[in-house]
């Protein structure tokens, strides 16, 4: 998935790290490791979660960024729980099926 600067979504300071191919690998490496079962649910995982969320101050430390003790295989609904319980999304916004946030209402 390729975020772009300005998309409204993604946030700026961690576009370089999503778009990397040392994430990328990471991500589908982990993701296979797990057979795509969301660790949660059972159900089809998705999105390979970062425990720690990512922020300005550590999506340079690859301890926090690219370590699989860090990553857990979450399938949509249970990603969406996560970041709903932790207060981390707003009411006007969703994940999509790749774990990116997008308007919950279509602008009119």
């Amino acid at each position: 998935m390729l975020f772009r600067a300005g998309d409204g979504m993604a946030k700026d300071w961690v576009i370089d790290f999503c778009n990397s191919k040392a994430w990328e690998d990471c991500r589908l490496a982990f993701m296979r490791s797990k057979f795509f079962i969301c660790e949660r649910c059972g159900g089809a995982a998705t999105i390979a979660h970062h425990i720690t969320y990512l922020t300005p101050k550590n999506i340079n430390d690859p301890n926090v960024t690219l370590n699989w003790d860090n990553l857990e295989a979450l399938c949509q609904d249970c990603h969406n729980k996560e970041h709903i319980s932790k207060g981390a999304t707003r009411e006007d916004v969703m994940f999509d099926e790749q774990g990116d946030l997008i308007p919950k209402y279509p602008p009119q």
